[in-house]
């Protein structure tokens, strides 16, 4: 099973966040587009990425930015978040990274006197129809690659979400990603989604949980790590050390080695 280490702020640069993944004997680093280090632009100096990572013998995953919404009802924003995904593929393809990761966006909610709604939700058709284009766009550019396109857990999937997620794993391009510090923050609320699909679970990202915290330093908080890291094992799943510090990395690792899940 391979463990990798998430985008941290310290580290100012590619090199710096190599020399870290290097020094921790971890095998691949996730490429947060959040970032402005890692917007498509830099992104596609793909010979750039394929040079480190052949001198240093690791791979990258790639974290699609949070905001990640090719539902959006304006179709300026949707289609600029469509060529994201379909550019970010090309690179993916291109310097042989596995996964990409990505979060489902709840979208716009309107608050009534007596209760919320989800605009996704009360204007289904119009919604799937964007899911529908995304699935058709994305086995047009990546199908036979091998790359996952990988949904995370956040705080709770919504009902038009399930719907979507049960689309989109029909093909065999999607997968899932269990995240388990956000599980711990929303009650386990999508744990029985995600084990009803637990042979679709290509990636995990592992960090500890105390009360409403997660991205905790493993070891220090409440989550049962053995028993969910034994669940990505099971399904031989890679992890991201999705702590926020180098030190809380550096100690998280620590930690792994103590419990013999890396052995090097």
């Amino acid at each position: 099973m391979d463990f990798g280490m998430p985008t941290l702020i310290e580290n100012k640069n590619l090199e710096e966040t190599i020399a870290l993944c290097k020094e921790l004997h971890l095998q691949f680093i996730e490429l947060n587009m959040n970032f402005p280090l890692y917007q498509i632009p830099r992104l596609e100096e793909t010979e750039y990425f394929i040079e480190l990572a052949k001198k240093n013998d690791i791979y990258f995953t790639i974290h699609l930015d949070e905001n990640f919404n090719v539902c959006d009802f304006n179709p300026l924003v949707a289609d600029a978040y469509m060529d994201t995904a379909e550019r970010t593929l090309d690179v993916a393809r291109k310097i042989n990274a596995p996964l990409l990761n990505m979060h489902m966006n709840h979208g716009i909610s309107v608050t009534l006197p007596d209760r919320k709604v989800k605009l996704f939700q009360e204007y289904r058709e119009e919604y799937m129809a964007s899911v529908h284009r995304f699935l058709k766009m994305c086995e047009k550019v990546a199908s036979g690659t091998g790359i996952k396109i990988s949904i995370e857990n956040t705080d709770g999937f919504q009902s038009y979400e399930k719907e979507a997620i049960e689309y989109l794993l029909q093909s065999e391009l999607f997968a899932l990603t269990w995240d388990i510090g956000h599980s711990h923050t929303s009650a386990n609320v999508d744990e029985p989604f995600l084990m009803e699909h637990k042979d679709r679970l290509f990636h995990f990202h592992i960090h500890d949980g105390l009360g409403n915290k997660n991205h905790q330093t493993l070891g220090t908080g409440e989550i049962d790590l053995r028993q969910r890291i034994g669940i990505a094992q099971e399904c031989g799943c890679r992890c991201v050390v999705e702590t926020k510090t180098v030190d809380a990395l550096r100690r998280s690792v620590a930690w792994l080695r103590e419990n013999q899940y890396i052995r090097n």
